[in-house]
């Protein structure tokens, strides 16, 4: 695996599930997936857990915001940069999704983000898949470009 090619189609996976999830965190409130609200109670827990001072809701959105990124895209760069790239990040991507509607309960915070309707579910799949698939597409296409 090209460690470079890998993250940079990792980050770019990364910053497509972001903007999808923004964007229709605004377009669409009433059921669109809020990992951001995961993300924050996420953090709110890790930081009691440490004794660290709480953010304010600003700082805390933006702290959120990084870490997805940053965590969302070494993920996606499991993708790699060889010939089977985009299959990969289909896979990953599929995964992801699943464990964003499984997982939050069970870890404490909360169902609503990503259960909320049906629709909720479906979105929250299908956007950690899209973001595998452009990384694998980037992934590809710096690999054609070598």
């Amino acid at each position: 695996m090209k460690l470079l090619p890998s993250l940079a189609a990792g980050f770019a996976g990364a910053i497509a599930l972001t903007a999808l999830h923004e964007t229709a965190r605004r377009l669409r409130p009433a059921d669109a997936p809020r990992m951001d609200v995961l993300g924050m109670r996420g953090l709110r827990k890790l930081l009691g857990k440490a004794d660290a001072p709480q953010p304010d809701d600003d700082t805390l959105f933006d702290l959120t915001m990084a870490g997805d990124i940053l965590s969302n895209g070494f993920y996606y760069t499991l993708v790699g940069s060889g010939r089977h790239a985009l299959a990969r990040g289909l896979a990953l991507g599929s995964l992801a999704g699943v464990g964003g509607v499984l997982l939050p309960g069970p870890m404490g915070l909360g169902e609503a983000p990503t259960n909320r309707t049906p629709q909720t579910q479906a979105m929250t799949v299908a956007w950690y898949t899209v973001g595998g698939l452009v990384a694998g597409a980037v992934a590809q296409a710096l690999r054609k470009h070598r």
